[in-house]
């Protein structure tokens, strides 16, 4: 039996799917099972990973879990680890392609959020496995009201990045679970292409029938956009604090372990084209 945390989130109802498909037995953690609207034969069980107290019904059985960690506050982590650890044996991480394993400090508050769940989880006694993503497709998605009022995208970075769909993170997890020689390691997890935002930006123009531009701008008014759109301050604290000239890394990890090569960013954007319009 396998846990899925983030179960009705872009990664985990992927990686439900999946697992559904292979015949392994899943149960997806929700706060709310009665409004998941996850497919049939999921067991969706009530927890939640703020009350480590929660979660106790939901581990009975369980072998591995699939842990995607909701905040990037991590009060409860220790007693959620604990939790896992006393019924599972294994646990598959969501980190973050920046984790630097090599450094006292990691370079932002994101990645340094990511590396102190990696040590916790090291020290823990469980046998795990650290998906290390780079950023997912559908952050793009924050692009959206400003998509639909308008045709320009307003950001503070404009640098390139490995954007990953999270299909491919979910496939490379339903290998990761069914297959051996996981245990103990980090897969760094990227698509095929490294994009500026503005390539990204007229991707989306191109899915939707319009043309769109960039335009980047003052983290302070970043902010405020940003705020504005509904992103939790918390979060837009942690994007603003990192830089936006580190080196765009490209890996072939998901073709390497799923045997298909990993999807576009246009791919996805065709994907979610509704959603700009």
């Amino acid at each position: 039996m396998i846990l899925v945390t983030g179960a009705t989130g872009n990664v985990g109802r992927h990686l439900v799917t999946r697992l559904l498909a292979a015949d392994v037995p899943v149960r997806a953690l929700t706060r709310d099972p009665g409004a998941a609207d996850l497919p049939e034969g999921v067991e969706a069980v009530a927890g939640d990973l703020a009350d480590p107290e929660s979660l106790e019904g939901a581990l009975k059985g369980v072998e591995s879990v699939f842990l995607v960690w909701p905040s990037l506050t991590a009060e409860e982590a220790p007693g959620v680890i604990e939790a896992i650890g006393r019924h599972a044996r294994r646990v598959v991480y969501l980190s973050s392609l920046g984790v630097d394993d090599g450094a006292e400090r990691q370079a932002d508050l994101i990645n340094q959020f990511h590396a102190d769940m990696e040590r916790l989880m090291e020290k823990s006694g469980l046998e795990q496995t650290f998906l290390r993503a780079g950023t997912f497709a559908a952050n793009s998605l924050g692009w959206a009201e400003q998509v639909r009022g308008g045709d320009v995208v307003r950001y503070p970075f404009a640098g390139a990045k490995a954007i990953i769909h999270e299909a491919d993170i979910a496939a490379v997890a339903a290998r990761v679970f069914t297959e051996d020689g996981h245990v103990g390691a980090k897969h760094i997890l990227t698509g095929p292409d490294a994009l500026t935002t503005a390539q990204r930006v007229q991707i989306i123009g191109e899915a939707i029938g319009r043309t769109l531009s960039f335009e980047k701008t003052p983290a302070d008014v970043a902010r405020e956009r940003m705020l504005a759109d509904g992103w939790p301050p918390v979060l837009v604290d942690a994007l603003l604090s990192g830089a936006d000239d580190q080196p765009a890394a490209v890996t072939s990890t998901v073709e390497e372990i799923t045997g298909a090569p990993a999807r576009t960013f246009r791919e996805w954007a065709v994907e979610h084209a509704d959603a700009f319009r």
